[in-house]
């Protein structure tokens, strides 16, 4: 084992995927001189050259038309957003070419792409830089949505995502890059999309969070713990296509759901995964099901305000103890 930052992780499954694939490419904006904004692709240009590693324009629309295009000739182009909140720019290249022309095209045209970058809130960006966009791509079928919370599964599933001969959005987060983890010493290190993870083991509670949400639920479980509630706590790792089978397992077996998310409570990931549990395994429940999610509010720029408007670990001891009836 290694021990690596999830921003570390990134860049080698980038690498690692482009010296096995010379159809591997990455662009985006400062992805190269800089070696990326948030230096996800330190180090990137000086091994495959200015070719494969592409600063674009501040185009989003144009940068990721380029890319599906490229995919569509056979090429893997990695389009990196300098945030996903800039892919709204780039909408329409995602839905309407990428996700849609494997059906449309009768299967003859596939699109293996990527599209990456940090989502959700950061801190203090405001609410134009600080949506959560899971559940925006997560509609859409003939898209795979990949949200990721340590190093060893940022590498493993990045490497599935390059891999993979459908378009993948793969959501990062901020707040986590410089996060450190162990990660496998092996370059052939592969997550599979679809697949959850029970990172905590629990018999009174199923928390089920992706992303930065998924540190919170862990803290959370470790204060439960402390009050003689052990929590159950499932990484989904993959939005779309989601692991219905561990989520009810899980549930069958601990009678109680909360999940924890970043995005807003309307149409979010907690309403489908409610609504999958009420409907597998409505008898099993001892409690109805809880969201925590961001309020329902554009995120506000002002620090304290921020932290009242996010999901946090008081919030999800809070929620675990009203479906224990504990209050």
């Amino acid at each position: 084992m290694a021990i690596l930052t999830v921003r570390e992780a990134l860049r080698d499954a980038m690498a690692e995927e482009m010296r096995r694939d010379e159809n591997v490419f990455v662009m985006g904006e400062e992805v190269a001189q800089y070696q990326g904004a948030y230096k996800v692709t330190q180090g990137l240009l000086q091994e495959f050259g200015e070719n494969r590693v592409i600063d674009t324009p501040i185009t989003e629309h144009g940068f990721a038309g380029l890319g599906v295009g490229a995919a569509f000739l056979g090429l893997k182009p990695v389009v990196e957003f300098m945030t996903f909140n800039f892919s709204m720019q780039a909408i329409d290249h995602i839905i309407n070419s990428a996700a849609k022309t494997l059906y449309m095209s009768g299967g003859q045209m596939g699109c293996p792409i990527v599209f990456r970058g940090p989502n959700g809130a950061a801190a203090r960006v405001g609410a134009q830089h600080s949506q959560c966009f899971a559940s925006w791509y997560a509609h859409v079928p003939g898209l795979k949505v990949v949200s990721p919370y340590s190093a060893a599964d940022a590498k493993g599933l990045l490497k599935s995502a390059i891999r993979d001969p459908n378009p993948v959005v793969f959501l990062e987060n901020e707040l986590i890059y410089g996060s450190s983890f162990e990660v496998p010493d092996d370059e052939d290190h592969i997550i599979p999309i679809g697949k959850a993870a029970v990172v905590r083991q629990g018999s009174d509670v199923t928390l089920t969070a992706f992303s930065i949400c998924v540190r919170h639920a862990l803290e959370a479980a470790d204060i439960l713990s402390q009050m003689g509630i052990e929590a159950e706590v499932i990484d989904l790792r993959t939005i779309r296509p989601l692991d219905t089978e561990t989520i009810l397992e899980s549930v069958r077996k601990t009678n109680r759901l909360v999940n924890i998310e970043e995005g807003w409570p309307f149409a979010g990931i907690g309403a489908e995964i409610c609504a999958l549990v009420c409907d597998k395994a409505f008898d099993y429940l001892d409690a109805p099901p809880l969201r925590v999610c961001a309020e329902d509010v554009p995120l506000p720029y002002a620090a304290n305000l921020e932290k009242l408007a996010l999901p946090n670990v008081e919030k999800i001891v809070q929620a675990v103890k009203t479906v224990c009836y504990k209050d």
